[in-house]
């Protein structure tokens, strides 16, 4: 019998002891940084500079949608041969180039480049280490669903992978690719429905997270969905939708729900947009889907926008706000939350005009109204009217949402408001709490933004992220380093305010929300 030589026996040794600890403790060994398996085939990933981060960048989890598959539920990954690279993001969905404007610069767009139909990737951040299967971390990003991607700067995951989690982002399909619908699309789909490819994007992306994530160390029974602005209306939708049941435990929603009618973001019913799907093809002058899914993507871009997701029938059998009423939604533990200063205003009216209009539109309310909304002076109205935007945007439906968690869910409700103003120069410093602004804080990414940080943003972003942290692993934020955060409820209404520093309180401007939110179920 041949010797076995002194390195072949240590390696013997440690793989004896990593198969005892694996079995012992049921631990996951992650294949780094060799290749890992997934659907499709074998990929490779990129280890950060630290080294003890690997990324794995542009993983198909579907199909290209194009040509015949445009409009259609995603469909199987295809499989390739040998080991894909996965060392860059893939192309993000098609959408109008990214064009920086106001506070937000290039770190929070998509880079110009690629762009593309065939735009179903995702990518994945996990810590080089040997432990217990580590929970996930699913994010799906805002843009008022016509624009946005994973490839956004302030979206990197290896931060938040360093704290304990496995971090996946995933890209979905925007605008007219995401929501067009038609009475043809409808009739050839299986679930007798159309319109929403976004939202079956991301069940698809979830239902591959569900298969393929203990590869690279994560507990597919531990899925946090997670998202901002239109990320968030998502997970709103997610969470009710039947559809979604099973492929995640815990939902975190930053600044978005369709939980109220939302001026910027016009939900509709299946018939109605199957009726704008008509026109659609009218004014593209095409009488099949053969000719509909042979338009240029150029043609398709001119077409304007504002798009939703659909009470289909299948993955909205219901209008959200309904299936949360009757309680039909999946049942998860919820932080929420939403900013301090992110209403969008392109012009302000002056005391006289916003005063005018608020009487007008408010009739015997109007001097409830103006309890919360003043306007002795031009300033004083703007600030009103940004405030109104907030309220009427995200914060009044996200306020909802949590009103109807604490109130009828079992499961926990957290609440925060972020009202830190992020530093700036002169220019954007009154933009203050803007919408977006938190992400970087989350995400524990200041160093994708150029600006003049402080000691008291970086303790910030240590303590909101780490909040994150624990709420992904546990359903609960807390930790003995942090201070308490308690659970939402209707009476105390205690939540966390990120200010310069964490601190728990009355939610802000709670009578005024609630005065809001009857207004508009009147």
């Amino acid at each position: 019998m041949k010797k076995i030589s002194a390195f072949a026996g240590c390696a013997l040794l440690v793989a004896a002891a990593i198969l005892f600890y694996s079995f012992k403790f049921k631990t996951v060994i992650i294949v780094l940084p060799g290749t890992i398996h997934v659907d499709g085939g074998e990929i490779s990933g990129v280890k950060s500079a630290s080294g003890d981060v690997m990324s794995f960048k542009g993983i198909p989890f579907a199909a290209p949608p194009v040509a015949g598959l445009r409009w259609k539920a995603p469909q199987p990954v295809l499989p390739w041969a040998g080991v894909k690279k996965c060392d860059a993001f893939g192309p993000s969905p098609m959408q109008p180039k990214p064009v920086p404007f106001g506070v937000y610069t290039n770190e929070f767009l998509i880079p110009e480049q690629p762009i593309d139909e065939d735009c179903l990737y995702l990518n994945v951040w996990a810590k080089n280490t040997i432990g217990v299967k580590k929970p996930v971390f699913v994010w799906i990003y805002g843009g008022g669903f016509g624009s946005g991607g994973a490839a956004v700067p302030i979206y990197d995951g290896e931060a938040l992978a360093k704290k304990g989690v496995i971090f996946v982002s995933i890209n979905y399909r925007v605008g007219v690719f995401g929501f067009l619908a038609h009475p043809e699309l409808t009739k050839e789909s299986s679930d007798k429905a159309s319109g929403n490819y976004a939202l079956l994007d991301q069940i698809a992306a979830l239902k591959w997270v569900k298969k393929n994530i203990a590869s690279f160390g994560g507990d597919p029974g531990n899925v946090t969905i997670a998202g901002q602005s239109a990320g968030s209306m998502s997970v709103n939708c997610l969470v009710a939708s039947p559809a979604a049941k099973g492929l995640f435990n815990k939902a975190i929603a930053e600044s978005g729900s369709l939980m109220v009618s939302n001026p910027m973001i016009k939900s509709t019913n299946l018939h109605d947009a199957e009726q704008q799907g008509i026109k659609l093809a009218a004014a593209l002058h095409v009488n099949s889907l053969d000719e509909l899914r042979k338009v240029p993507t150029a043609d398709l871009m001119k077409i304007p926008g504002g798009y939703a997701p659909i009470v289909d029938g299948y993955v909205l059998p219901e209008p959200v706000s309904q299936i949360f009423a009757e309680g039909k939604e999946n049942k998860v533990p919820l932080l929420i939350g939403w900013n301090a200063d992110e209403g969008f205003v392109s012009a302000f009216k002056t005391k006289e005009d916003f005063i005018k209009e608020a009487k007008n539109q408010y009739g015997s309310d109007a001097d409830e109204f103006f309890k919360y909304f003043t306007a002795g002076t031009d300033e004083e109205a703007a600030r009103s009217q940004t405030k109104l935007s907030r309220d009427m945007i995200f914060a009044m439906s996200g306020y909802k949402w949590a009103t109807l968690q604490a109130q009828k869910a079992k499961e926990p409700v957290y609440v925060y408001y972020f009202q830190h103003k992020l530093p700036a120069t002169p220019d954007f410093e009154k933009y203050g709490a803007f919408h977006t602004g938190e992400v970087a804080y989350v995400m524990d990414n200041l160093k994708f933004l150029h600006r003049p940080w402080k000691v008291e943003d970086r303790l910030l972003a240590s303590q909101v992220s780490g909040y994150w942290v624990n709420f992904i692993k546990n359903g609960n934020p807390n930790s003995a380093n942090l201070p308490a955060w308690p659970k939402y409820n209707n009476s105390k209404s205690q939540v966390m305010v990120f200010d310069n520093r964490a601190m728990h309180k009355r939610l802000p401007d709670k009578e005024e929300l609630a005065f809001m939110l009857k207004r508009a179920e009147k």
